[in-house]
């Protein structure tokens, strides 16, 4: 992986991990299983995230899932072309 996609990944992870209060955060960059998609080409990732925040405790798993699409917002178009979410609360086995 390049050191730009690495600080892209960390970048997304750090906002998660700053706006949602997560106490654990995992995103996996899946970009190169999509290359040659027509929204590669625009320079936006592909990526998988695994988010877990108490600020989800009592959402449904779509309301979850907009805290985190609020939060990388900047992102989202530019540096996130399409984004898997999977979103827990802290005491959720996984």
């Amino acid at each position: 992986m390049s050191d730009a996609a690495l600080a892209r990944r960390a970048r997304i992870e750090a906002k998660l991990r700053e706006r949602l209060d997560a106490t654990r955060v995992e995103v996996v960059d899946e970009s190169h299983l999509h290359a040659g998609h027509a929204g590669a080409a625009g320079g936006g990732g592909h990526f998988r995230a695994t988010v877990v925040s108490p600020r989800f405790a009592g959402l449904s798993r779509l309301a979850a899932q907009r805290l985190v699409y609020a939060a990388l917002d900047d992102e989202m178009g530019r540096e996130i072309h399409a984004l898997s979410i999977r979103t827990r609360v802290p005491d959720e086995p996984d």
